[in-house]
């Protein structure tokens, strides 16, 4: 069974094929981090455009490379959300109409379920059920995961996204764009110590988070590090600042996640998401795993980001479920995960 995914939730063109028999056999991404550098962020409009530029040349390129035609292909899958709700309008479009044209079925996918079965694309595949933490630019969330379609939000984010408080925080720095990997960066010639974040929410019970007042807490450190210097940031402060910054958004999460396998008692913990790149939180998840004698799973760099290969999967892993698509384009820019079931509705 082969499964083409479309991915275009946000400012990546992601488009790949699923093969139930070989895995994952063709994958293309196309990123707008260049055309969206220069404002800071992601301009809906432009994203929305390059998407319609990108979608077609990346499906060919992806069935040439596998040698594979369309009248291999056995349904297609795309994203339906939740994101821009332009960019989701141009990849179901596409997307549903691709599956008309092709007589195949169309599968819609929740953007976020392919980010938590992206990892399962590895050899070393988690099993159900397991706390996956679910971290990017747009969702900071923690959940109790029991099969596909069971999904039981343990907390997240009451405010910004981790991801969103890295963007943030690397403006107020000028560090660059995307914030999450030019913190990261940054970071590594930082001084330990020099400054202290806090841990926000961590003295209180439960699994909620907030990032906004560490984005705060950042903007007044850096505010008042320039006034020290003739509202100069020096290099190194630049990156001791990032330093103590990343270091408490990592330990922030790691508190939460320890906190959601112990009243879990589950022994497996899954990340996924565009932050789970990030080697700190990593290391610093496999260490506590290891304390409390759990595992630890997380998707490839690659596949951290939003990318069609997850798609692709998490089509196959609905098609085997029976879900189709009737003939409507449907983009969904806001749809909570715990309320997505096994057969969609």
């Amino acid at each position: 069974m082969k499964i083409l995914g479309i991915e275009t939730s946000c400012d990546e063109t992601g488009i790949a094929i699923f093969d139930s028999e070989r895995g994952i056999v063709a994958e293309a991404l196309y990123s707008q981090i260049e055309l969206h550098s220069e404002y800071g962020g992601v301009v809906p409009e432009l994203a929305s455009r390059d998407h319609v530029r990108k979608l077609l040349p990346l499906v060919k390129q992806v069935l040439n490379e596998s040698t594979l035609q369309k009248t291999d292909i056995d349904a297609i899958a795309y994203t339906s959300g939740p994101g821009l709700i332009g960019a989701l309008l141009v990849g179901a479009a596409f997307g549903r109409s691709l599956a008309y044209g092709w007589d195949l079925p169309a599968i819609a996918i929740h953007h976020m379920e392919g980010h938590l079965l992206a990892p399962m694309l590895e050899q070393q595949k988690p099993e159900f059920p397991f706390v996956a933490l679910l971290v990017s630019g747009g969702h900071t969330q923690i959940y109790k995961v029991s099969g596909l379609g069971e999904y039981e939000l343990l907390g997240e984010s009451l405010d910004d996204a981790a991801g969103e408080a890295f963007d943030k925080t690397a403006k107020l720095l000028e560090a660059g764009y995307p914030g999450g990997p030019a913190i990261a960066k940054l970071a590594t010639s930082g001084n330990d110590g020099v400054f202290k974040f806090p841990r926000p929410m961590t003295n209180r019970p439960g699994i909620d988070l907030s990032f906004s007042g560490l984005k705060t807490f950042a903007a007044n450190t850096i505010s008042a590090a320039k006034d020290q210097n003739n509202g100069v940031l020096e290099q190194q402060t630049q990156a001791d600042i990032a330093l103590a910054f990343e270091q408490a958004v990592v330990e922030t999460l790691v508190i939460k996640c320890r906190r959601a396998l112990q009243q879990t008692e589950l022994n497996s913990l899954v990340i996924a998401g565009g932050v789970s790149a990030n080697l700190r939180l990593r290391s610093r998840l496999e260490e506590t795993c290891t304390k409390l004698g759990a595992r630890i799973f997380y998707p490839r760099p690659e596949f951290c980001t939003d990318n069609g290969a997850m798609i692709a999967y998490a089509g196959y892993r609905r098609f085997l479920t029976g879900q189709f698509e009737p003939l409507e384009i449907k983009a969904t820019p806001r749809w909570p995960l715990a309320e997505l079931k096994l057969n969609n509705t």
